[in-house]
């Protein structure tokens, strides 16, 4: 039997019982290439949720107990499943999430790393010894937060469900996890059965693809302590809104206008290269995507005229059957905002330098040149395959233009003076740097988040923020009598 074989999860939810049906009932998962209908994936609803807590709350304690080994195993052993199932799941991906076949291989990759990671995490020191002014022993330790909601996008689903699932697990929490309903079966089916093969306590993951209201009741629901949120910054602010009314602690992974920095000095090739691929890498529908570029005004046209030619030259089409450069949108509604942001840039005055065309949800990469700065395409995340080009005279032009944006996640430049760069990103609030490197990357052991409109800072990946995110931190103090006082 295959490992994500449609008779085990058709039309179902994951939680403490195993696979059952849901009381929001299902939905059918369709191919963006292709429009067709190739499953059905069970959704959950609210009532689904406070089921899913209830359990949840009920099965963390004895988890959070357990050996530090224990839960290191499971988690091992769940990374081994993710390599030893890569092409199953890939293959979904590709199906499922529009996804180019090497995007799909780096997801499972970054999955099965995340949970070798995790498992490593189990086992760091709990905790600091403190200082005190009476004859006692006073320490700060680590402690399960508890329950911890997940939601995760449809444009990296694997990646950005299991990079909180993962260290959640770790750290002796129980999770109950809601994917985009677009991708229910490469973002959710696949964790679901990875923990449930590997050996994970019944209980400890529950598994909801959902739309808003199954979102709003994990936020509400008193028993999930913490929310690990990646989303559109519209739907971040609703979320940090819903949870702080609840007083949920929430970290938010929200969007992204990534500029790409090119200096007059930079390698035009590799520039362009790395351009493209900051822009076009999974149809720009990526948080982290390179959304302008910002290039010297010295080698500005010859940019765009190079970057234009490989966007022309880059082949578009149904991942599944060929061998293309950029597989679909995810849906109609996606392709229609970006080329509403496309059509009003150029109705604005830009010039389209390639691009600006679709056939059903297959983008053709967009390169925009004779842009203003209040240019939507330019001024707004777009979220699909468009590299506005904004040419600068000075680093400090550049820096300014950088900053000139409510969002702060990811920032590449481009230089062969490495130090130069350095000094440049300084000027520039951003949660990622990449010096001589396109604005799209992620591992499991760097700290990953943005500032500003882009999130509430690096809060998942690398052993400091993983803790930070998934624990409490419990004063603790220890002596041999009892105190006597005054009273």
């Amino acid at each position: 039997m295959e490992f994500l074989d449609p008779k085990r999860w058709t039309g179902l939810i994951f939680g403490a019982e195993g696979w059952r049906t849901s009381q929001a009932g299902d939905a059918p998962v369709t191919e963006p290439a292709t429009g067709a209908e190739i499953g059905r994936a069970g959704i959950g609803g609210p009532a689904d949720v406070a089921t899913a807590a209830a359990a949840a709350a009920a099965a963390q304690r004895a988890w959070a107990a357990t050996s530090y080994e224990e839960r290191a195993a499971v988690l091992r052993r769940a990374g081994r499943l993710f390599e030893e199932h890569a092409a199953e799941i890939q293959g979904w991906l590709v199906r499922e999430s529009g996804s180019v076949p090497g995007k799909a291989a780096f997801e499972t990759h970054v999955a099965a790393q995340e949970c070798y990671e995790a498992a490593a995490l189990a086992s760091q020191p709990p905790g600091e010894l403190l200082p005190t002014a009476k004859p006692r022993l006073s320490l700060a330790r680590r402690v399960p937060a508890g329950v911890v909601g997940v939601i995760a996008p449809f444009n990296a689903p694997l990646i950005l469900g299991i990079r909180s699932v993962a260290p959640a697990l770790a750290l002796g929490n129980a999770v109950v996890f809601k994917p985009d309903p677009r991708t229910a079966i490469c973002g959710g089916v696949s964790v679901a059965r990875v923990f449930e093969e590997a050996g994970l306590p019944a209980g400890l993951l529950h598994v909801l693809p959902g739309g808003p209201d199954t979102g709003q009741a994990l936020i509400t629901d008193p028993r999930i302590r913490v929310i690990s949120f990646t989303g559109s910054t519209a739907a971040g602010r609703a979320v940090g809104e819903l949870a702080a009314r609840h007083l949920k602690r929430v970290h938010l992974e929200l969007g992204g206008n990534s500029a790409l920095v090119v200096l007059d000095d930079a390698d035009l090739d590799l520039a362009v290269s790395a351009g493209a691929w900051g822009s076009f890498f999974h149809q720009g529908q990526i948080c982290m995507t390179a959304g302008r570029h910002l290039v010297h005004a010295a080698i500005a046209d010859e940019y765009v005229e190079r970057l234009a030619a490989k966007a022309d030259a880059l082949p578009v089409g149904d991942p599944a059957t060929g061998e293309v450069a950029l597989g679909p949108l995810i849906d109609a509604g996606q392709r229609d905002k970006v080329h509403a942001l496309v059509t009003g840039s150029v109705d604005g005055g830009a010039r389209l330098a390639a691009g600006g065309t679709y056939e059903n949800l297959f983008y053709r990469p967009t390169v925009l040149a004779g842009l203003r700065s209040d240019a939507p395409a330019y001024a707004e995340e777009v979220f699909g395959p468009v590299a506005p080009v904004m040419p600068f005279s000075s680093p400090e032009e550049a820096a300014a233009l950088a900053a000139d944006c409510e969002y702060g996640l990811s920032l590449g430049i481009l230089t062969r003076d490495t130090m130069r760069g350095l000094a440049l990103a300084d000027l520039i609030p951003t949660g990622i740097v990449h010096i001589n490197d396109q604005t799209v990357d992620d591992e499991a052991v760097a700290p990953f988040g943005g500032v500003g409109a882009s999130g509430t800072g690096s809060r998942f990946g690398g052993t400091r923020a993983n803790l930070e995110a998934f624990t409490e931190t419990q004063w603790v103090t220890i002596q041999g009598d009892i105190s006597r006082y005054p009273v």
